[in-house]
């Protein structure tokens, strides 16, 4: 077997590398690209390359290859490295045909789930693709028609049969995803889950951090809260960085370190559990977020209707809407936050600031604890202030 370009990437636990494997999404990616190689050289190709968001080059072999005179499928092979995926070995098709109209139209077939509820990143009645697959999908086609100076479009249609049985093994059906798997990635990269290496990782950057006389900090726990502070606050990101899910972990190396205070900025999906005093917010250690706002709810005068509504929700963008509807966010915003600050501060004790803020994706912010505002003028942007 050929090398796809990750065999220098590792991370370690203990003293075992785990190596990095790649995402549906590059699978997703590579496939399309090939098969739109395909179509219009009218000859077979049996590996690609692919440039990931993470600047990591892969070249990953083709299978599968079917080709016709109106369309070209072929599929890439799921190689998860050293996570325990259970999309690992699944081949992931792309199916692509030439278009009129000048655009990359991509579809979603048999294994790839459908969005049933509202609150997910794609839309009610889309194929579960999220945003990054499906640009790196677009861009990777767009990169052989203009190479190609088709003036047209290309259809895409990703498949993956074996998604329909691989689904049932995970939470989708659960979250609103319905018939088959996600196609997911943020990076194109899977890097493996060993807990100890992602927390001596926000060791290593805190610390690095401190060395340079950085006193407070501001943290999201991975990309929405990224994406929500580069578009929605004029703050400044040189310092800032990703918990992931370790909240407590995170406070506790900052007091180690000696930092004076920390503003986490979180989508209401992560930070609702540090509301109930939950400082591991990674779903296999609890998923109470349903009843946890519909406590905050009946805090804030909900009717035992709406509590029942809240309780049968599946995300928290779901009950905000609910919320929302009633005239009940803002009451039960203040609940969760009063909770949040009460927990935090808690873990942290006297020698260490802490605040939050919370938002939606689709209503954007939603409250704040008690020394938000304080902690964010340390971050103001004095060219956006």
């Amino acid at each position: 077997m050929g090398k796809n370009g990750l065999e220098q990437y590792f991370v370690t636990e203990g003293n075992k590398k785990l190596y990095l494997g790649y995402t549906t999404g590059s699978c997703a990616a590579a496939a399309a690209k090939a098969a739109t190689w395909m179509l219009f050289l009218g000859q077979k190709i049996y590996e690609v390359n692919l440039a990931t968001p993470k600047g990591i080059v892969l070249h990953l072999p083709i299978e599968e290859i079917q080709c016709t005179t109106e369309y070209v499928s072929c599929a890439v092979r799921k190689d998860a490295g050293d996570d325990p995926d259970v999309t690992d070995g699944i081949l992931v098709y792309a199916k692509v045909k030439k278009i009129e109209q000048p655009d990359v139209v991509i579809l979603g077939g048999t294994g790839v789930g459908i969005v049933t509820r509202k609150g997910l990143e794609q839309p009610v009645g889309e194929a579960a693709i999220n945003r990054v697959p499906r640009k790196m999908i677009k861009e990777s086609v767009e990169e052989v028609l203009r190479e190609q100076e088709w003036d047209g479009g290309i259809e895409v249609e990703i498949s993956v049969p074996e998604g329909v049985n691989v689904a049932k093994k995970t939470f989708n059906e659960r979250l609103g995803i319905q018939g088959g798997i996600s196609i997911l990635g943020t990076s194109g990269i899977v890097v493996p889950m060993s807990e100890k290496a992602l927390i001596d990782s926000i060791r290593v950057e805190m610390k690095m951090l401190a060395a340079e006389q950085v006193e407070y900090l501001l943290i999201t726990p991975g990309n929405y809260g990224e994406t929500f502070l580069k578009n929605q606050m004029q703050l400044d990101l040189s310092k800032s960085m990703k918990c992931s899910n370790y909240v407590g972990e995170t406070i506790g190396i900052a007091k180690e370190l000696g930092i004076k205070g920390i503003l986490f900025v979180s989508h209401i999906g992560k930070f609702i559990k540090v509301s109930g005093g939950i400082m591991n917010t990674h779903s296999k250690h609890s998923d109470s977020r349903a009843e946890l706002m519909t406590a905050a709810a009946i805090r804030a005068g909900a009717s035992i209707e709406t509590a029942r509504r809240l309780l049968d929700t599946i995300t928290t963008e779901e009950a905000v809407t609910i919320l929302k509807e009633g005239n009940l966010l803002s009451e039960t915003m203040k609940s969760i936050t009063d909770k949040i600050h009460y927990y935090l501060n808690k873990k942290s004790g006297e020698d260490l600031k802490i605040g939050a803020i919370l938002f939606s994706n689709e209503y954007g912010y939603l409250g704040e604890t008690k020394y938000a505002k304080e902690l964010a003028e340390k971050f103001l942007n004095k060219r956006g202030e």
